[in-house]
């Protein structure tokens, strides 16, 4: 009888699997890997770089008009109520317009957001914050007309309009 190339194939699969079932291991001693090896093994296993079109700069997510920032960016008119101070992070920056998601408020509102370190204001959406914390989150051009980094931990303060 001639064993074809596919017949050895699938007698050395069966087994492996017997061995497997049986839960049984071997281990086989290498010998110590070269530097160049290593190297190699080292840039198989690193992850991928994202592609170009997936890096997103602040400037492509704010999808705010120079108009909406200038009315934003305006004196409040009417006489507002302080809540209080908070620390903000960015919020999700693919909500777009301004507003700031934060425990200091029971149901949306009008309000505005100061950064006592500058001085600039917002004029934003006050958003309750779901699911506890204690600090807030802020709309990504709303931390950009504060003049905060994105990556900063500001404390703001909050009132309502």
């Amino acid at each position: 009888m001639r064993l074809t190339p596919f017949a050895i194939l699938g007698f050395g699969l069966a087994l492996a699997g017997c061995s497997q079932m049986a839960g049984t291991t071997t281990r086989t001693e290498r010998p110590a890997a070269t530097a160049a090896q290593t190297s190699a093994a080292t840039e198989v296993t690193r992850a991928p770089a994202p592609r170009p079109a997936a890096r997103a700069t602040p400037a492509q997510l704010d999808t705010t008009t120079p108009e909406q920032r200038a009315a934003a960016a305006q004196a409040p008119a009417a006489a507002e109520e302080r809540l209080g101070t908070t620390v903000a992070s960015l919020g999700n920056p693919a909500e777009g317009g301004f507003w700031v998601k934060t425990p200091l408020v029971d149901a949306p509102a009008q309000g505005r957001i100061v950064n006592p370190a500058t001085g600039k204001s917002a004029k934003v959406e006050l958003r309750p914050l779901t699911g506890g914390g204690t600090g807030s989150q802020v709309s990504l051009p709303a931390l950009q007309l504060l003049g905060v980094p994105l990556t900063a931990l500001p404390t703001l303060e909050i009132y309502r309009s």
